[in-house]
């Protein structure tokens, strides 16, 4: 379970503190790596103690500098979220503090749940994951929760819809937008959000890139957002969101709306996810160099009227803010193929290696049609409007060798 952090005269780097920051293995009957705690309930240390810690868990005190507070149920924290939090927060740079959660959708509605009250707005980028669209349209807006759309990438736009917008909440910003690729410059909307007089939160769905190639806290967010789902665990076998932040008073209010919602992550899963962590950049730079080697090798491929690659970027714009905030271009790719939802659906059912499915960021290559899954909530209009063709295949590169994966996309191009 957590433990106050050794003072010590140096401070490791990422990898080391991922395997080494907040866990005492005293604590776990000397086990080198964290064990599993499946306990509903935990023994307070005194009465006390139970005081103390209902005091800090309601919000009515704040945990001294190195003050051990007991646990009290696993609803509101539990030693394996602990640990996982713990472990996340080296790996993305700016942060002080992490929350998990049972799916990035249980993340993303705790944030809007906890930030945005009833006769408040939020900007957010589009396209967008369809599941979040949804959570827009369907949940927030019948609340009284206003949205305001602005195109990924048009800073311009950005800026007027911040200044314009009243009593407003929060910023969101998906980067790269799911799954045109097209990017927005975070630095410019936190510039846009840090000039309104509301001072809402800006947070940025992280998942495609981070945290491993881009890191927005230190860009100017106030919140770097995941479907833990995805790279960070990495195997396609568990589901889990996670909330990373500067404030760790920020933090603090997310947690105190997941002991309501109850949409914490399990222990089991908790664990599972704090043992992908530490390979989390290994799988992420594979992944990248394979959609590279890729993306490359099928430029100018006939049947393909266009790859959508951040390394093959010519848009000055998009160009500009790759380089400033994104190191690698990533492991997803889309392509967008010559003969429409026909030629797509052909192309999907040509594969073997690669697997027909949605999400993203695991080990094996999966690939999916959006427009009739991911975004199918979205109606035609919108579908056209935010560039999620018919024609259009996302590609999520797993770590398979590249020239096997790239002999079986031709293949199944060129059988179209």
């Amino acid at each position: 379970m957590s433990t106050p952090r050794s003072k010590t005269a140096y401070v490791v780097r990422p990898p080391t503190a991922v395997l080494t920051r907040g866990f005492d293995p005293r604590l776990s009957v000397g086990s080198a790596r964290p064990a599993v705690f499946r306990s509903s309930t935990y023994v307070f240390s005194s009465p006390e103690a139970a005081e103390r810690a209902f005091a800090i868990a309601l919000g009515k005190a704040r945990p001294a500098d190195g003050e051990s507070v007991d646990l009290i149920y696993s609803r509101l924290s539990h030693p394996n979220a602990e640990i996982a939090e713990d472990h996340l927060v080296p790996l993305e740079k700016g942060a002080e503090s992490a929350a998990v959660f049972n799916s990035g959708m249980a993340a993303i509605s705790t944030i809007f749940l906890t930030l945005c009250p009833p006769g408040s707005s939020f900007v957010y980028t589009v396209p967008l994951y369809g599941g979040t669209q949804h959570l827009i349209h369907q949940l927030l807006e019948p609340m009284g929760v206003k949205g305001i759309p602005v195109m990924a990438g048009d800073a311009g736009a950005m800026a007027l819809a911040v200044a314009g917008a009243r009593n407003l909440r929060l910023v969101l910003v998906e980067s790269p937008a799911n799954p045109t690729l097209v990017m927005t410059d975070i630095a410019a909307a936190a510039a846009a959000a840090g000039e309104h007089p509301d001072r809402p939160v800006v947070a940025v769905d992280n998942t495609f890139m981070g945290p491993t190639f881009q890191h927005p806290l230190v860009l100017g967010a106030d919140l770097s957002v995941y479907s833990a789902t995805k790279y960070l665990g990495g195997f396609s076998d568990m589901l889990g969101g996670a909330v990373l932040g500067r404030d760790p008073e920020l933090l603090v209010r997310l947690r105190g709306t997941r002991a309501i919602l109850g949409n914490i992550l399990q222990p089991d899963e908790a664990w599972m996810l704090d043992g992908r962590l530490p390979t989390v950049g290994l799988r992420m730079n594979r992944q990248s160099k394979n959609a590279q080697r890729i993306a490359e090798a099928l430029q100018g491929h006939p049947r393909l009227r266009r790859i959508i690659y951040p390394s093959l970027f010519t848009d000055p714009e998009q160009v500009r803010i790759r380089d400033a905030q994104c190191s690698y271009p990533g492991g997803i790719l889309s392509l967008v193929l010559e003969g429409g939802k026909r030629a797509a659906f052909d192309f999907l059912r040509r594969l073997r290696i690669a697997k027909n499915a949605v999400s993203l960021g695991g080990v094996e290559t999966l690939a999916c049609h959006p427009a009739t899954t991911t975004h199918s909530e979205m109606s035609d209009e919108e579908l056209v409007r935010y560039g999620v063709g018919q024609d259009l295949v996302r590609i999520s590169v797993g770590i398979e060798h590249w020239r096997d994966l790239l002999a079986e996309i031709r293949g199944a191009l060129d059988e179209s």
